[in-house]
């Protein structure tokens, strides 16, 4: 009898395949799958195996024993210090693109505990999925007006129940030990109350861009802060992004030569007049306050240096039910102490377009697009020899908000000021003040003057000037 034959008798005395011929069993599953089947039928029998047939290097089969294979690659290097990341083998050529380090995820209950205020579009679709790629962040609670909205948001992330307040509760979170800080995600006409209100419970503040309505609110929100001795952070994710950090690093060390002047526009077609965006008291302003100020902020960020003047011009459509309150299209000029001038542009009113370029004497780096969640792109051109060598840079996406959300945490475990603290978001609002102001006097308005480079930005990341 043949082997494959031997086995076919052998199975269908199992009881399990007793209602199966010989013949049936032959065509239901070939004669090159009676093997695969075994297992199936073996899995739904009752008999355990007999521990004398097998060893603990071996494994029969009807073919013969097949060597046990080894459980594991190569031993890695598991460095002691939690905050190293663990090492494993090389798989690529060194001349190829290599993975970066593992992670190096703290414990659950090391990692500084969120309360999110407020459940709006940036919240559900980026913030909460960002805690998915934190190492040192996670969400602990959650405040919202939408009692149904938050219980579903509560269970879908795994937050308690005692951990969801109501706007009218905030001031319980004083009560809440897993909340150690506060991301505050609603119009920017609240930010200065949850943020005073929240550094009263004692819990340290991360508010979304722009910090207020006003110059006054942004300081009053820095006192605050002081006078609990919580930290304040202002979410300018531009500033954690890897691309924007390269570019930053490319102007810092004069890879391109001397920076003349910058071009930068973020605008976009928004199409709901009854969004809190068009509501002044909520808003603050129209496009240069929501995503003009992306221009004004990453202009600084890569200079390193504040604007001396700026010039402005608005202009919005008549009748449109959008701009009854807040403008539509904002134009203006920034001159910096180095020379550099700087020409910004935004929008409600015109098809996305979010990039800037930075034009230096031997050379210029181009970010387009810059501002969007994912897919940011960093090109550069320079001479060499006859032709303008241009080199589009590529570099890993990060999770925006997972990296500024533990750049703050970390501020928070090592007591350190905050890249963008609170001074950082006040400087901005004082320049917006002065665009509008411009724009309305029409002529040119004065700032005050700042010598020291990065005179309002705290700890550097991790990661050098590159973040990388």
């Amino acid at each position: 009898m043949k082997p494959i034959d031997r086995f076919v008798t052998n199975l269908l005395g199992n009881p399990a395949l007793s209602t199966l011929s010989r013949q049936d069993f032959l065509q239901l599953t070939g004669r090159s799958l009676a093997v695969g089947a075994l297992g199936t039928a073996l899995a739904s029998c009752d008999k355990k195996p007999d521990a004398s047939s097998t060893s603990a290097s071996t494994a029969s089969t009807p073919s013969g024993p097949v060597p046990k294979l080894p459980a594991t690659s190569p031993p890695a290097e598991v460095p002691a210090d939690s905050t190293k990341p663990i090492e494993l083998e090389q798989i690529k050529a060194k001349t190829e693109q290599q993975e970066g380090p593992t992670p190096t995820p703290l414990a659950e209950d090391q990692r500084v505990g969120y309360a999110l205020v407020g459940l709006g579009h940036l919240t559900l679709n980026q913030i909460l999925p960002a805690f998915g790629s934190c190492t040192k962040s996670k969400v602990v609670a959650l405040v919202s007006g939408s009692p149904e909205k938050m219980q579903k948001v509560a269970a879908q992330y795994g937050i308690k129940e005692s951990s969801c307040y109501s706007y009218a509760d905030y001031d319980k979170l004083k009560d809440n030990k897993e909340v150690q800080a506060i991301y505050i995600v609603l119009p920017n006409g609240m930010h200065a109350e949850y943020t005073i209100r929240g550094a009263q419970a004692g819990k340290h503040i991360l508010c979304e861009k722009p910090m207020a309505n006003s110059a006054q609110e942004c300081q009053a929100m820095i006192d605050a802060c002081k006078k609990a001795n919580r930290k304040l952070m202002i979410a300018y994710r531009i500033q954690y992004e890897p691309h924007n950090r390269m570019v930053r690093e490319m102007v810092q060390t004069e890879k391109f030569g001397k920076v003349k002047s910058i071009i930068a526009n973020n605008g976009q077609n928004s199409d709901n007049p009854k969004h809190w965006r068009f509501n002044k008291a909520l808003a603050g302003g129209g496009s240069l306050s929501d995503v003009g100020l992306y221009c004004l902020n990453t202009i600084r960020f890569v200079l390193a240096e504040e604007p001396t003047e700026v010039m402005a011009y608005i202009h919005s459509t008549p009748n449109d039910p959008r701009f009854k309150e807040v403008e539509e299209q904002v134009n203006w000029l920034m001159k910096f102490p180095s020379g550099v001038q700087a020409s910004c542009a935004t929008s409600y009113g015109h098809h996305d377009e979010k990039s800037y370029r930075v034009l230096a004497d031997t050379g210029w780096i181009k970010m387009d697009p810059a501002f969007p969640y994912t897919g940011l792109q960093l090109e550069t051109s320079q001479a060499q020899g006859t032709e303008n060598q241009i080199i589009q840079h590529k570099i890993a996406d990060k999770d925006h908000f997972a990296t500024e959300m533990d750049h703050f945490s970390e501020c928070i475990l090592d007591n350190k000021i905050p890249f963008t603290p609170g001074e950082e978001g006040l400087q901005d609002q004082k320049i917006m003040e002065a665009i509008y102001q411009s724009a309305r006097e029409g002529k040119p308005v004065k700032l005050a003057a700042v010598d020291k480079k990065d005179a309002f930005r705290g700890s550097e990341p991790p990661g050098g000037p590159a973040g990388l």
